[in-house]
């Protein structure tokens, strides 16, 4: 071993990970996240269908617990960071506990919660966190996709 402390995660005997800290990448991820929240036009249960989707896909233990209309002024708060206009009530309804466990569980499609475009943002999150390499060249899923989102919002997705 390195001399590297390692941290196990409660509930997650498999998984070490070391404690290091790194500044400068902790606050370009920090700047990255709060842009990607702050200036998307996604409803929050849009972006929290694609997130919650991927961080299931993942595992991650710590994505899959956040939420983002409940923590979302916290973390802005924590990060020093002002409030934008659309991180709050013109973002939509927050999405129910309910709605999180439907998008992480491997029966989503048949949930009849989702909205046309809820149900096309967790699908693409799926295909590019699972089959990524295929994923340009199906042009019938670009095709719904496009029909329900531009470009911008497609590029919000990907974020």
């Amino acid at each position: 071993m390195s001399g590297i402390p390692f941290l196990q995660p409660p509930g997650r005997q498999d998984a070490i990970l070391p404690h290091v800290y790194r500044p400068r990448m902790a606050a370009a991820m920090e700047a990255l996240s709060a842009a990607v929240y702050q200036e998307t036009t996604l409803s929050y249960r849009e972006a929290e269908g694609a997130r919650i989707r991927i961080a299931q896909i993942n595992g991650c233990l710590m994505c899959q617990g956040y939420r983002i209309a409940a923590d979302l002024t916290e973390a802005l708060k924590a990060m020093d960071l002002a409030e934008e206009a659309n991180t709050g009530a013109s973002r939509g309804e927050a999405p129910s506990e309910a709605y999180y466990q439907a998008a992480m569980s491997e029966e989503w499609r048949a949930s009849d919660l989702f909205s046309e475009r809820e149900r096309l943002a967790i699908d693409y999150a799926e295909r590019i966190a699972v089959t990524p390499i295929p994923l340009p060249y199906d042009a019938e899923f670009w095709y719904r996709l496009k029909s329900q989102y531009d470009d911008g919002e497609i590029a919000d997705l990907t974020y």
